[in-house]
């Protein structure tokens, strides 16, 4: 024992800031990585499986080499001064290298990164910092070891606690207010800030051995970066202008807001502003000065007036987004008695205030319209009253978040707001004739899941699909002089649309293509994986059409019917987009669609046939390698399982709420306050920790918790008071954490009764886990949770979980 450990055992509780600090700033640097990067890949959700598990790479990676180190230097407090040191360094550096990632691929501007684009960037970027707080958390368990005159790993599970705690209170931190009011740097420094200050508060003979003058040097560094502090906003605003002339050279960038739900950009391209939200395009709108109205704008003028022309007489109408960009000015052309406009983020429509045109600003003031900052799902879930039409205005479902628009969940939710004879409006991008099947698939799941709803939905438009929906018959139609009539006789003087356009929308040949494509693709078991057939020649009429459409064969419900909890719908949209834009990047996409549940049946056989022939190794030469094998299988699936879950609550969260980017930290704190709970209970209650029998009573909670998750989350959607489906989902997350914290105890515990070295079964089992939680991010966040659907991912950790307990049950070993 080093003569500082002496010195720390005299103050043990002097090591609880420390602990603590680590897991304050690992959570938050966490969170700051994944709303960095988040915004870089356009708030793509998929991303988020590929960032945990290079997270869960490096700071097992870190475990393992801070092992090997403090083993040959023995002086874990030197170590750990000097990582948290260097932190301050490193963490702003990456931050800023983060918003400049588009820069060292080779993309058009707006243009989404690939996968593969993706996991280099994390992999490159992430790994300094990760390593570093890695070798943190061994350091800080064998000076745990080493106060408590222990040989075995009870240091290593009171790191492990603590550090969870403090997972606890960055979760809580960031949320309620570093992500509120200060920038992304600031929130960097306060967490690199919390391990130097935390050394401090040891006394001096603690550093006798580490050198007198190492105090000295964390109180310059804290010092060093108070200083800085006042700098911070002008470096996040560089950063930001970098990133934008990366990603959008041809625009300049006028401003950026902080919001709840993500990062506000206003870019100004010759007369027309531009606003993004965590990367994602939201709308464009003429700027106030503008000679005419932008391009965007037209497109919402012709919007409003096909979508009001498809009702005999709307009245009260419902409009979901699309308000700042046009669509509210032109509806209140028509003469409707109410509007109801809700738009999610109320910075972003104080922020768009300032570039909005004065006819723009006036529809915002008009009396009849009512504005609503609130989530549109929540919303129509709790509204009181019905409409004669809901009109979606929202981006395309390229997000989890856009895609809870385009679900059979939300289609019923607004057909139960309509009034009988109402009508519901959306549309998506598309393409011409929809040839491809990447168009074919995205948009042909979209009019399923629509048809599965109601009784009559027409598609219309090439550039861009028009859905229109109703219950009665003939109350939305593919008729130009229909539409055309009612237009006139409300006497609409619109700019950007005549009464003319309706017949150019409604083109006999493009609408039958159109109609016969979107009806008959996705009814054959292979047909995702296929273009679409090519059809007749000269497809009936929209009337025979609909006709026909009743003899058909039923739709592929996995792969054509869009769910909250089945998001088949925006990994179709990624395929379409990187297709269009980067050509040979849909492919990897595409095998994706592939994976087929019966390939976990020779995993499993695998995997149990591994226990059973190491068993009888094991059995003929004496040896424990069958235990070893089964208690490392634990780790594994643990990892595994409890990442799996965590994507598969993010993800459920995600579909319910829309908002993951405000609440992430508050999740994550849940879970990690189980994590701590779980470590506590074992610790204290379970006296034999390397007893085998525990450990597989674990492993079944484990698979028996994860199998109740897949039938408790979907019904959690239809629960309509948002306050208790969000505490059902902290109390399963908690649940979850709590689970996977007293499995740690137990097998880092059976692991060094193995090898008798605390230091390396802790790296050993830390590393373990990790990996396993490496490999459950990318199943379950990037294949499982989009193709197979969220319980799908619950599944996987019960069946991982449900196999360790059977290798377990195989290796039959109990030891001292």
């Amino acid at each position: 024992m080093t003569n500082s450990a002496f010195g720390i055992c005299r103050a043990i509780p002097r090591l609880l800031p420390a602990t603590l600090a680590l897991g304050i700033s690992c959570q938050i640097i966490q969170i700051l990585f994944l709303r960095e990067m988040l915004t870089v890949f356009h708030g793509n959700e998929l991303s988020i499986g590929i960032i945990m598990a290079v997270w869960m790479i490096w700071v097992g990676l870190g475990g393992g080499l801070g092992a090997v180190v403090v083993a040959r230097r023995n002086n874990p407090l030197l170590l750990l001064t000097f990582t948290a040191i260097v932190l301050p360094i490193l963490l702003p550096a990456t931050l800023f290298t983060m918003r400049l990632t588009r820069g060292f691929f080779d993309v058009l501007p707006g243009v989404h990164l690939a996968f593969s684009d993706t996991g280099i960037a994390c992999f490159v970027m992430m790994a300094p910092v990760c390593v570093l707080l890695g070798a943190q958390f061994i350091f800080l368990a064998r000076l745990w070891r080493e106060c408590s005159h222990a040989v075995d790993t009870r240091g290593a599970s009171k790191t492990y606690a603590l550090e969870a705690a403090g997972n606890i209170a960055g979760g809580l931190l960031f949320t309620f207010v570093l992500a509120q009011y200060v920038s992304a740097f600031h929130a960097a420094m306060t967490a690199c800030a919390l391990m130097p200050a935390a050394l401090l508060g040891l006394s001096g003979s603690d550093w006798t051995v580490s050198g007198r003058r190492r105090p000295w040097m964390l109180v310059l560094l804290l010092l060093f970066m108070t200083a800085t502090l006042p700098y911070l906003n002008r470096l996040d605003a560089y950063a930001y202008a970098r990133q934008w002339r990366i990603f959008a050279p041809d625009q300049r960038l006028v401003e950026t807001r902080q919001s709840r739900y993500g990062v506000i950009a206003v870019a100004r391209r010759a007369d027309q502003y531009s606003f993004y939200q965590s990367g994602n395009f939201l709308f464009s709108t003429a700027a106030a000065d503008a000679v005419s109205g932008a391009f965007e704008e037209q497109d919402a003028a012709q919007l409003a007036h096909f979508a009001l022309a498809q009702h005999k007489a709307p009245k009260q109408v419902l409009l979901i987004g699309g308000g700042l960009r046009g669509t509210l000015r032109e509806i209140l052309r028509h003469p409707v008695a109410r509007v109801d406009y809700i738009e999610l983020d109320e910075v972003l429509t104080e922020t768009a205030r300032k570039y909005l045109s004065e006819s723009a600003l006036a529809s915002l003031d008009d009396p009849r319209v009512r504005m609503i900052h609130t989530d549109g799902r929540l919303f129509i879930k709790s509204a009181d009253r019905r409409y004669d039409m809901i009109l979606v205005d929202a981006p395309d479902p390229a997000t989890a978040a856009m895609n809870r628009y385009y679900t059979a969940d939300f289609f019923r939710e607004a057909a139960g707001r309509l009034m009988p004879d109402g009508v519901f409006v959306t549309g998506v991008a598309s393409a011409a004739d929809m040839r491809g099947a990447a168009v074919a698939n995205r948009n042909a799941a979209i009019y399923h899941t629509l048809k599965s709803v109601f009784l009559h939905v027409l598609p219309a438009g090439e550039r861009f699909l028009y859905l229109f929906a109703s219950n009665v018959q003939h109350q939305v139609t593919p008729d130009p002089m229909t539409l055309q009539k009612r237009y006139r006789t409300r006497d609409i003087d619109a700019e950007g649309f005549r009464e003319g356009h309706y017949a150019l929308l409604l083109q006999e040949e493009s609408l039958r293509r159109v109609n016969w494509v979107l009806r008959n693709h996705g009814r054959c078991p292979e047909a995702h994986l296929a273009a679409p057939e090519t059809g007749p020649l000269f497809p009936g009429s929209i009337a025979e059409q609909d006709a026909a459409e009743a003899h058909l064969p039923p739709v592929v419900r996995r792969f054509f019917i869009n769910e909250d909890f089945k998001p088949i719908g925006y990994f179709y949209t990624l395929v379409f987009w990187n297709v269009l834009s980067r050509a040979g990047h849909g492919d990897a996409l595409n095998w994706i669609l592939r994976v087929n549940p019966r390939w976990m049946t020779p995993v499993a056989a695998t995997i149990i046939f591994v226990g059973i022939f190491l068993r009888l190794i094991g059995h003929c030469s004496g040896r424990k390698v069958d235990t070893r094998y089964a208690i490392l299988l634990s780790v594994f699936t643990t990892g595994l399982s409890t990442m799996a879950l965590q994507i598969a609550l993010l993800f459920s969260f995600q579909s319910v709420y829309g908002f993951v980017y405000e609440m992430v930290g508050l999740i994550v704190a849940a879970f990690m306050c189980g994590l701590a709970v779980g470590a506590g209970l074992a610790h204290v209650y379970i006296v034999d920790k390397t007893n085998m029998t525990a450990l597989a009573a674990v492993q079944l909670l484990i698979a028996a918790f994860a199998a109740v998750m897949a039938v408790v989350l979907p019904l959690s959607a239809a629960i309509g008071v948002p306050t208790v489906v969000f505490m059902l989902f902290l109390t399963i997350t908690f649940v979850a954490g709590l689970l996977n914290g007293v499995d740690f105890p137990l097998t880092v515990s059976c692991c060094m009764a193995l090898n008798k070295r605390a230091e390396r079964s802790a790296a050993l089992v830390y590393s373990i886990e990790l990996l396993g939680a490496c490999c459950g991010a990318v199943l379950a966040g990037v294949i499982v949770a989009p193709v197979l659907g969220i319980a799908a991912c619950c599944l996987l950790a019960s069946v991982m979980n449900a196999l360790a307990f059977v290798v377990i049950l195989i290796s039959r070993s109990v030891y001292a």
